[in-house]
């Protein structure tokens, strides 16, 4: 039986009728939906890394996993999140959930192999500017999603601004999102982006979490970041440019923002936002007992 409290359980319904389903699609059936999301679990229970560990990301990159933390692998992963009603690709690499007592986040891990991002755009970033052609664009989104059964949404403003580090070629920002006209005292969710760029494209690794708990949660993901290391042969310095795929887009692209603008992706920020809000309902069962039961029940000699 797995050790899901009852209001979790409770939590998830709410999240999923309103968020993974369109207006004409009718919910699942409570008794499969429950049974796919315990058969996901098993399979976490039985392939999940725990940390301290180096995790092989694909053939491109390493990460180093602290104690108190486990990876689970793309299969697993992809299935866990398909049970809370969140769409998934090929391009997900894996989750990583914390283990230890009082945490309730959980970062995504993907890899866009999509070319080498220029990165020269980061010197003429206006936080400001960036900020409203988001919000523009979600406003756009939003006729989008509202026919199609979903909350429109509204962007409360900037949880860390776009931030690139030149050297290490790492981006990080975040947005705080709501549903419109929701109460302004509730806890915001928040997707905090942490982006490593590669020779091939980038990895992104999103931390799911909420604005009462971001300070505490966004070291985590940073210190993931900060231990993402690229191959020899496969580093950002490593482009050729007689023979390497540039991405079609500069690393502003990656906020969100000048996408909007550049490729015609009108409503690109609204697909952030949406993923924010559909992600949620991950965020809020990973946190607590469950999770902590799971992965405590794995030998911490695990390797990857």
């Amino acid at each position: 039986m797995l050790p899901y409290r009852c209001h979790f359980g409770a939590l998830l319904i709410a999240a999923l009728v309103s968020v993974s389903a369109r207006a004409d699609d009718p919910p699942p059936a409570k008794d499969d939906h429950q049974a796919e999301i315990e058969a996901a679990w098993k399979a976490v229970d039985k392939t999940a890394t725990a940390g301290p560990a180096e995790i092989k990301l694909l053939d491109e990159a390493t990460m180093k996993l602290p104690a108190g933390e486990s990876f689970v692998p793309s299969t697993e992963a992809a299935a866990l999140m398909r049970a809370y009603g969140n769409r998934t690709d090929e391009r997900l690499t894996g989750l990583v959930v914390s283990t230890r007592e009082g945490d309730s986040w959980m970062v995504v891990v993907k890899h866009v192999e999509e070319g080498y991002v220029r990165d020269g755009d980061a010197k003429e970033w206006e936080p400001d500017a960036m900020l409203d052609s988001l919000k523009e664009g979600t406003e756009e989104a939003n006729k989008d999603r509202a026919e199609r059964g979903y909350p429109e949404l509204e962007i409360v403003g900037w949880v860390q601004p776009p931030k690139y580090d030149a050297i290490a070629h790492r981006l990080v920002w975040s947005l705080s999102a709501r549903n419109k006209g929701g109460d302004p005292n509730e806890p915001n969710n928040i997707n905090y982006n942490t982006y490593a760029l590669g020779r091939d494209g980038y990895f992104s690794l999103n931390l799911l979490t909420s604005t009462a708990d971001i300070e505490h949660d966004k070291p985590a993901v940073q210190g993931l970041l900060g231990d993402l290391t690229y191959l020899p042969g496969k580093r950002y310095e490593d482009f050729n440019d007689t023979t390497d795929k540039v991405a079609e887009y500069g690393l502003a692209a990656l906020v969100g923002a000048v996408a909007i603008k550049k490729l015609g992706l009108l409503a690109v920020a609204g697909v952030f936002l949406l993923k924010i809000w559909k992600l949620a309902a991950i965020a809020i069962i990973a946190g607590g007992a469950a999770v902590r039961r799971f992965f405590r029940r794995k030998t911490p000699d695990r390797t990857a």
